[in-house]
């Protein structure tokens, strides 16, 4: 399995520097980050915005693969994440991370949906990798 690579640079000091993040696909290229987009209400992106999307991907592939592989069928998985990060004594700390997902499966009761979206919050690659973190999970059932 391959290894995926990202790049980050930054220039100058923390609050009036600048910097620049890339994904090795071209996905995503010299994107803008600054101390304003990361820790106020600045233009650009940031680490935990990207974090977000890439938790948020990995846990709706994994739930559909979950929920198809005990049978059901899945017509659909959306989820998004809220990345909190705060400081904490002189540096910053990502302190919580919500999971807000819905999805429509057919044949699936509330209670075994429920089950297999904790047991994937837990389970998928980036949670894994996201489990120092406290992850609370709202999962709904699309009618």
């Amino acid at each position: 399995m391959p290894a995926r690579k990202g790049s980050g640079e930054w220039r100058g000091d923390l609050t009036k520097g600048a910097g620049t993040l890339g994904t090795e696909s071209g996905a995503l290229k010299a994107l803008p980050y600054s101390f304003a987009s990361r820790f106020e209400s600045g233009k650009g992106t940031n680490p935990e915005e990207l974090l977000a999307a890439a938790h948020a991907a990995c846990y709706s592939m994994a739930l559909s693969a979950g929920l198809s592989g005990a049978g059901y069928k899945v017509n659909s998985v959306q989820t998004e994440d809220s990345v909190h990060i705060e400081r904490q004594g002189e540096g910053f700390a990502i302190t919580l991370i919500e999971v807000r997902c819905e999805a429509s499966v057919d044949g699936i009761d509330e209670a075994a949906f429920q089950k297999v979206a904790e047991e994937t919050k837990k389970g998928c690659p980036v949670s894994k990798a996201l489990s120092s973190t406290k992850m609370v999970l709202t999962a709904k059932l699309k009618k």
